[in-house]
């Protein structure tokens, strides 16, 4: 059966009458209150681009320097290839090991950090403690590490712990805080107790994004490993900061392309296993 024109304009008026509707209501509408937020955001960018000594007409005015100074790294001086591989070996263990530690630390940290398992007077403080724990850099915990421990490899390891350990905890409690609050509710119906809700309700949820955080993070760990070294926490930084200093350009060329060939190879298996695991 066949429908009439009219009863066909009507169904198209109204369509496009529903459609029009929809788009008035996506449409943002422009409010006194928004023109203010933009203002202030563009004042915060002024100001903070007078803060930053931002001058673009300067950096291309340098930039022929910069090419020139540039082209003394190349080409690359390979000589010691079997040093800088060693150190760098040594880079990529200081990164799993700290990301390790950090990991397990994070773990309990993001359970009391979260609002939907603890109660406010434990998330706040521990929340603070996070906040310290990221604000300060790897290479001033490093500083005081190797006060500590001394020179070497295990104070950078222990930098990037606390330091890493903090930005987990961090994003494990976001996490947290986002899942599902059916399954967790289903296993509290059976009489559990927290622990069991957390362990049986909440960790199978959260696990998958937890294990790419921490890849991604074992990934940025070895690249602030080696730079660790230039403090004496070991790695192939200090290979990379005493090259430097004898204005060895060439081979700090050598060591960056190792550098990179190893983040390289490292993301690409890291991708692999959150495809696999996520």
């Amino acid at each position: 059966m066949t429908k009439s024109p009219d009863t066909l304009r009507s169904g198209e008026l109204v369509t496009t009458a529903a459609a029009r509707d929809m788009l008035a209501q996506e449409r943002p509408k422009i409010t006194p209150a928004r023109i203010g937020y933009v203002a202030i955001a563009i004042a915060i960018l002024v100001y903070a681009g007078r803060l930053s000594d931002l001058n673009f007409v300067e950096l291309f005015q340098g930039s022929g320097t910069m090419v020139e100074y540039i082209t003394r790294y190349f080409p690359p001086n390979f000589t010691n290839w079997r040093s800088y591989l060693q150190d760098t070996l040594e880079t990529v263990a200081m990164g799993i090991w700290g990301t390790l530690l950090s990991a397990i630390l994070a773990v309990p940290l993001a359970i009391l950090a979260s609002g939907n398992i603890c109660p406010p007077w434990v998330v706040f403080p521990v929340r603070r403690v996070l906040d310290a724990m990221r604000a300060i850099n790897e290479v001033v915990f490093a500083l005081i590490f190797v006060v500590a421990v001394g020179l070497g490899p295990f104070a950078g390891v222990l930098a990037l712990f606390v330091h890493t350990a903090g930005i987990l905890a961090k994003l494990f409690s976001e996490a947290i805080e986002a899942i599902e609050v059916g399954p967790v509710e289903g296993i509290r119906a059976t009489g559990a107790s927290q622990v069991q809700e957390i362990i049986f309700g909440v960790i199978p949820q959260v696990v998958p994004l937890w294990t790419s955080f921490t890849l991604y993070r074992f990934e940025s760990n070895v690249r602030s490993a080696a730079v660790l070294g230039i403090v004496g926490a070991g790695g192939i930084g200090v290979s990379l900061y005493q090259s430097f200093r004898a204005f060895e350009y060439q081979e700090v060329c050598a060591i960056m392309i190792i550098l990179i060939v190893t983040v390289a190879i490292i993301d690409t298996i890291s991708a692999k296993l959150r495809q696999r695991l996520v």
